[in-house]
Formats: C-alpha cells, structure tokens, sequence
C-alpha cells in the first residue's frame, strides 16, 4: 500500500509572499516531478480550505476539498489532524505551524525567528503572536516525524534552541525560478517619475523590524545625496518602528505595495538591492535581484552569506559606516552558480526523497 502524504493547503489562503511562495511553487514541481519518478509507493494528496484564493491545478497530486471553513488556529490543530486520520496519512505542513503531538507530520521550521529576538515582540498583539509561533515552534522540534528547513543556518538555530539532534533536520532551501515567468512592468517609473531621474538603492520586503529599515533610515540621512526606492507594507504585528522616519527623509521614496511585474523593473534598473535584514531563515528578494541582473548588498548576518557566497557584496547589519557607491566597487563572483543551486525544482527533488525516507 501506497505512503499517503497529505499537504496542508493553508498557505493557499494568504498572498504569495515568502513560506506561501515557496510552498506553491514546490508543491507544483512535487507534482511534475511525480510524472516522472516512479512514485508507487507514494500518493499526495492536498487539503484545500474552503477560503483558498486558488485551487491548484495539479496532475498528479490530488485534491481534497474542505467541506467547511475551519477558522485559524483550529485548522492546524484540530482539522487538519482529523482529515490526517481519516486518510491514514502522514502531513505535510509548510507554514511554521503543524497538529500538535504525534499528528506534527512532516513540517517546515523556515525559522525561528520569534524565538531567537523575543524584544522584537513589543505590544500585547505581538506577545500573542511570538507566544503562539514558540508554541508550534517547540510542538514540531519534539514531535515532528521530520523537522524541515530552509539553510544550514535555520537547522543551527533549532538544534540549539530545542537541543535535537542534526539527523532528525533536512534542510529543503529556497527558489527563485517563480521569477522567469514574471514580465516586467515600467508603469512603476510613471506613478514615481523621480526614480529615472537619479539613480537609486532598491529595498523590498514586509515591513517587519528583522528587515532592518533603521539601517536604511541612519544610512540614507548620512548620504543626502543617494535615493531609496523601498516597497512593502506591513503585515499584522512585529511593524518597524522606522515607517515616520523613512517618511520624513527626501531622499526615501516609500512604493507601498508593488506588483511582481514592477518589482522585477525597479530591480532591473535600480543602482543595486539594498537588503540590510539582520535575521533571515533563507532571504528570497536577493536571489530574485540576481536573477534579474542586479547587483545585491545583503547584512553579512543570519543565512545571507550562506546563500549568497561571493556573489554578494556584504555590509554590517549595525554599522552604516561605509558608502554603497565604494562597496559596488568591490570584485564580486558571478551568480550562475548561486542560482543554478537554489530552485523549487531542486527543493522539491530534495523533499520527495525526504518523504520516501531516503534523504537525511
């Protein structure tokens, strides 16, 4: 009889946007890639919650529609654990979150970032919210069938924090690949026709206090002379405190959300991206910049120099005593390899044999 590996559709509820981007896209080269490997002793399966805001249209991984929506956190906790059962099928959880006890499954720990900067977590909402990540943090560390994750980093970080053992974590990184089929879009250059009159710095990212807008803010009021295009928007909690101060700089220009077509422009076009972020499980918007043909300078912090190697240049994630237009000047190594590494083909080649048992 087949091993039945049922997926946790919860990432279809949410924007594609870093966990939900890399569960989509591995999820859809799992199943080409179950077109081609003999896959007999494995059957997918996904559970789709009633509220998804897209049904995969997958070939080989079948689909199981939730016949009511299960509202958060009951899914990971109650529902999704109970159709587990009903199935007789181990589960795959992508999300930081899984059933609690022996249903945990298979589950991704992308980081543990609520865990390893507990004073990031300031208001009642954000005590809320690092108190419920540490919970399924420690639930998938003790309980996981197999811990899942995205660097050697982030498996470092786990292992210290719940003191598990290196064999019981498989490290599944990242992809860009998402990006090639992304068509550019310039209309970004009319809404802020101040960016094709200067060169500028690109930032992109959720607006969180790990993606280190104070840097941006201490860097760019020291250098008057050099513009900031940054996008993003905040997200429910763990907010920067720099948004006023970004605000208030002349030489900052605030995009708000953008689109992935105009992402891909302004990276085409901008001087270099800027990612001074000073925790990172893995980091995705570098590996998009390289591979639309940009020079990056990422914080020498976290998983960034695991990843990016010598095709980076690196600043201090604390220190803004340098100049970006120097550092540009610095020999950097082509990406070819970096991004020939790093794709969702890749992570889902790696996790099919994680799931057959057959990878550490």
């Amino acid at each position: 009889m087949p091993k039945h590996i049922l997926i946790n559709g919860n990432f279809l509820c949410r924007n594609l946007t870093g966990i939900e981007r890399f569960a989509y896209e591995t999820c859809h080269c799992l199943d080409e890639l179950l077109s081609q490997e003999n896959a007999g002793d494995i059957e997918l399966s996904i559970l789709v919650p009633a509220n998804a805001k897209v049904i995969p249209d997958y070939k080989n991984i079948s689909i199981i529609p939730a016949l009511a929506l299960k509202s958060f956190p009951r899914w990971d906790l109650l529902y999704f654990p109970k159709i587990c059962r009903r199935f007789h099928a181990e589960g795959l959880n992508f999300s930081n979150t899984a059933p609690f006890g022996r249903k945990c499954g298979y589950a991704f720990l992308h980081d543990i970032y609520a865990y390893d900067f507990p004073a990031d977590f300031t208001s009642f909402k954000d005590r809320l919210i690092r108190a419920y990540s540490c919970f399924h943090y420690k639930n998938i560390a003790k309980k996981a069938k197999k811990i899942l994750t995205v660097s050697e980093f982030s498996k470092k970080q786990i292992q210290k924090a719940y003191n598990v053992e290196g064999n019981r974590i498989s490290v599944i990184p990242n992809g860009w690949d998402h990006f090639k089929s992304i068509e550019e879009d310039d209309g970004i250059f009319q809404k802020f026709p101040v960016l094709t009159e200067k060169p500028f710095f690109f930032t992109l990212g959720s607006l969180q206090k790990r993606k280190n807008l104070k840097w941006i803010v201490e860097y760019a009021k020291n250098h008057p002379g050099q513009t900031f295009a940054i996008s993003g928007k905040t997200i429910s909690g763990m907010e920067s405190d720099q948004i006023e101060n970004l605000a208030s700089l002349k030489n900052v220009v605030l995009l708000g959300y953008v689109s992935d077509g105009e992402v891909k422009s302004l990276m085409k076009k901008c001087r270099a991206f800027v990612f001074p972020s000073y925790y990172e499980g893995f980091g995705i918007p570098p590996l998009e910049a390289l591979s639309a043909g940009a020079q990056i300078i990422v914080a020498n912090s976290a998983s960034l120099p695991e990843i990016y190697k010598k095709s980076a240049h690196y600043i201090a994630w604390d220190s803004t005593n340098c100049d970006l237009n120097d550092i540009l000047n610095e020999p950097v190594e082509d990406p070819a390899a970096v991004l020939s590494e790093y794709t969702y083909e890749n992570a889902a080649k790696r996790l099919f044999e994680v799931l057959k048992g057959g990878s550490k």
